[in-house]
């Protein structure tokens, strides 16, 4: 008898073992995963059923927020001009986990599960009051960001624009847009009809060409050569650099032109100054040559090239939003290198990215960290975070930094008087990649910060699949929006 309590005794401390380890992997090893999971109803109507906070413009304009419904979920998120912010705010679906901007990288403060608000959910419960998620404060310009939307229009490209001092994201636009109030209807079926459209081919409007679309920078890269020259010692504004009418790429029989006659040079020789006025290819091939893949991929580096660049927010505050790691090849031939170094070849960068150079250009050197997010407060005005200004990298030195500074002013006074601003002195760097099957289309780059002699925003334009040169495609977006950002 007492053989056959004790196996029922150890068979039931076995269930009970086996019961406990079930729900510890439910309740805390497997709990993210089954909340997120898409077929779990109570984890839907609890994120539906709560009072997500705002997220604002710097000004205060509303961007997005959760308006009371007469229905099971309670509140619907309502996306004011909706396309217009889309990069910045992402989107809070019935039936798809965001997943991209604010309300993911914020999303656990945004629907008040953030431990930082412990002490709210705590006071709400005692009052019987509804729990509200924090706000979110940011960084955007309304009248900068909607200037720079009305000027990209219906083209595929991007926008951005940075604080030169800071790194705060004053605008940032990406074009074709969508409608995030489609995703966050709670008509399931139309929310899911909407996703499936807007997702649907490789230029789904979902995708944030500023972060995560990588172009070949053309031209505008030859800011980040002639920074790597600079740094040598061996290299001045005026330094004479071999050029030509054309440059045969080493290794190969293949012939390299240059668009303007002005970038031929002299005799065979220009000097870098006029090398970037004039975007001499000649030039800035035989240069990165000269320089050796280790020391323009090192600069590359420096500035940002190779690894993803968190714009916001933290594994405890959401899902973060991040920018596709911009790339120079690893190891290349010479003819490669000289292909690479002047933006084309293997060579691919986001447009944040390269805001993100002529942020460092126009501020000494050093570049910043780009950040979306100003502050963020609790729902009784609290202050919960504040974003403080941080260096990623002094990429170079203030002299050098100086001496591209003049030479991309060249750029507007001697080769493209059409971007200049009366009374205010402009540097900036045009760039023309060729694309598609035999180089028949064009990504129109602009890249330039101003004014010159005291930078305030630095700007990076992308028009894709154009067929002018980018000083005509992006180069009228970029003056557009230095004029509204300096006039304020």
């Amino acid at each position: 008898m007492n053989k056959y309590l004790r196996q029922l005794f150890t068979a039931v401390v076995a269930l009970f073992v086996i019961l406990g380890l079930s729900s510890t992997i439910i309740m805390a090893v497997r709990a993210n995963a089954l909340n997120n999971d898409p077929r779990n109803a109570r984890s839907l109507y609890h994120q539906l059923g709560a009072y997500r906070g705002a997220i604002l413009a710097s000004d205060g304009t509303v961007m997005a927020k959760s308006e009371p419904v007469n229905d099971a979920f309670k509140y619907l998120r309502t996306y004011s001009n909706g396309p217009l912010y889309a990069p910045v705010t992402g989107f809070f679906s019935i039936n798809q986990t965001a997943d991209r901007g604010l309300e993911a990288s914020r999303s656990m403060l945004l629907n008040g599960e953030a431990n930082s608000l412990i002490w709210q959910r705590a006071k709400a419960m005692l009052t019987g009051a509804t729990n509200q998620g924090a706000s979110i404060e940011t960084s955007i310009d309304p009248k900068l960001q909607q200037v720079a939307y009305d000027q990209l229009g219906t083209r595929d490209g991007a926008a951005v624009a940075i604080e030169v001092n800071t790194g705060r994201i004053l605008a940032m636009v990406s074009t074709p847009s969508y409608d995030p109030n489609k995703l966050a209807t709670h008509d399931a079926k139309a929310a899911s009809q909407a996703y499936n459209e807007l997702s649907a081919g490789q230029n789904s409007p979902l995708i944030n060409r500023a972060t995560s679309q990588l172009y070949p920078p053309g031209s505008t890269f030859k800011t980040i050569v002639a920074s790597a020259a600079l740094e040598t010692g061996d290299y001045q504004t005026d330094t004479k650099i071999p050029a030509g009418s054309s440059y045969t790429l080493p290794g190969t029989a293949t012939q390299l032109p240059n668009a303007e006659a002005q970038a031929v040079g002299v005799n065979g020789q220009i000097s870098l100054q006029e090398a970037v006025a004039w975007s001499s290819n000649t030039a800035f091939a035989q240069l990165g040559v000269k320089l050796g893949a280790s020391k323009v991929s090192d600069m590359a580096t420096k500035l940002g090239f190779g690894s993803t660049i968190t714009i916001d927010g933290t594994e405890s505050t959401g899902t973060p939003m991040t920018a596709t790691a911009s790339t120079f090849p690893s190891d290349p031939t010479d003819d490669k290198l000289a292909l690479a170094s002047i933006g084309q070849g293997d060579t691919t960068a986001t447009p944040l990215q390269m805001a993100m150079v002529a942020q460092a250009i126009a501020n000494n050197g050093k570049l910043m960290q780009p950040t979306l997010v100003d502050r963020v407060r609790a729902a009784d005005l609290t202050v919960l975070s504040q974003t403080k200004p941080q260096t990623m990298a002094n990429a170079f030195s203030k002299d050098s930094a100086d001496k591209l500074t003049t030479m991309m002013e060249s750029v507007v006074t001697e080769a493209n008087p059409q971007l200049a601003i009366d009374g205010i002195k402009v540097a900036a760097k045009t760039g023309t990649a060729q694309i598609g099957t035999d180089n028949s289309a064009i990504d129109g780059w602009v890249i330039g910060f101003a004014p010159a002699d005291n930078p305030q925003i630095a700007v990076a334009v992308l028009v894709h699949n154009t067929d002018v040169y980018g000083s005509l495609a992006a180069g009228p977006i970029m003056r557009a929006m230095m004029q509204e950002a300096l006039q304020q």
